[in-house]
């Protein structure tokens, strides 16, 4: 009896191991080196700023990923279920403003008064002060969005967004980082001729987009590469990228600038170490996309936040890594004295009074 279940033990193990070894996956890992991370000292100290955050709504729904405040001080969020909520001043009375019916990220004010969302799941869409529902764009150059992730708009209404993965979906994330196939895309939406264009492609999962401050350029985090890009609008440089951060303590999610010389980066999680390891092994990452969600590579319960100026230096630091963090914040929003911060998974919006 003993032998019966050994060998069956033995048997299901090895069918496991062919299984890891040899079934096809989804992704085609691409070999890639990152630079060694910065160590969290200096302009990225550990420390417990964070941990004042005042936890608005709490309970009402999961996930705030973006927020936005409208000119009455109304709070508004992008939560899981679809619904875009909004609530008093106070983060109190909560009411459904929209429900997408997919999965709502970035928001931004278009100069008309309407609302726009960066659908992972429904594309680019148009919220009027009704909350009424007007979609604007799935797809450029023929092919159709995987994961539309921020927005901004410019004073003169044209439309720059991103597309995380045209490959993976939003509950794919981890098979693009594994992946790191430049899947990621800069985008942009004429109003005027309903045209969407392609101006920035081969990005390693495009997250935040933010304007400088004459909106010259556009500041795009690259997830997946730890780095912040800037994208040129006018001038000689037009067209071009650059650098305009590199090798990131974290993984920068959304950025939002303030009208006052500050880019606030949410950082989803400091970097993984395994995670790195495993960049100039295409072959073990396809190992790692296959076994169980719980041994994979996993974020750092860890809020973490920076705030730099137009010359990519860093004026503020701010995390909390306690159990009881916000984290992960996601984005990030100055309005006169308090920053507003979203979470992924979190059952609540975040508001800090900035000190200074």
């Amino acid at each position: 009896m003993i032998k019966k279940v050994s060998f069956s033990v033995g048997l299901l193990l090895l069918l496991f191991m062919l299984y890891l070894l040899l079934w096809p996956v989804a992704i085609e890992p691409v070999v890639w080196e990152p630079p060694q991370a910065p160590e969290l000292a200096g302009d990225f100290a550990k420390n417990q700023k964070l941990a004042e955050i005042e936890w608005l709504g709490k309970d009402v729904a999961k996930g705030p990923e973006d927020i936005i405040l409208d000119e009455q001080g109304r709070i508004y969020g992008s939560f899981e279920d679809g619904k875009i909520r909004r609530f008093d001043a106070k983060g109190d009375n909560s009411e459904v403003f929209a429900d997408t019916k997919g999965r709502p990220l970035g928001l931004a004010w278009a100069p008309g008064g309407a609302l726009l969302v960066a659908d992972a799941k429904q594309g680019l869409l148009a919220l009027r002060r009704d909350g009424s529902i007007r979609e604007l764009t799935t797809r450029a150059n023929g092919v159709r969005f995987g994961f539309t992730n921020a927005v901004v708009v410019g004073s003169d209404n044209m439309v720059y967004f991103t597309d995380a993965s045209y490959r993976f979906g939003v509950n794919q994330v981890m098979a693009d980082i594994l992946e790191h196939g430049a899947n990621g895309r800069l985008l942009k939406y004429d109003p005027l001729s309903d045209t969407t264009t392609e101006l920035l492609g081969d990005l390693q999962f495009a997250n935040g987009i933010a304007f400088g401050p004459s909106e010259d350029y556009l500041l795009v985090a690259e997830t997946g590469a730890y780095r912040i890009m800037r994208y040129w609008l006018v001038g000689p440089q037009k067209g071009t990228a650059e650098v305009f951060m590199d090798n990131l303590p974290g993984l920068p999610d959304n950025i939002n600038y303030d009208g006052e010389g500050v880019f606030w980066v949410a950082l989803y999680t400091p970097r993984n170490a395994l995670l790195d390891w495993l960049a100039d092994k295409p072959w073990l990452r396809k190992v790692v996309y296959k076994v169980p969600a719980f041994l994979q590579p996993k974020p750092a319960h860890h809020a973490f936040v920076l705030g730099v100026n137009p010359e990519g230096e860093v004026l503020y630091n701010l995390q909390d890594d306690a159990s009881s963090a916000f984290a992960p914040v996601t984005s990030v929003r100055r309005y006169g004295k308090h920053l507003y911060l979203g979470s992924l998974t979190q059952p609540a919006i975040g508001r800090l009074v900035l000190s200074q």
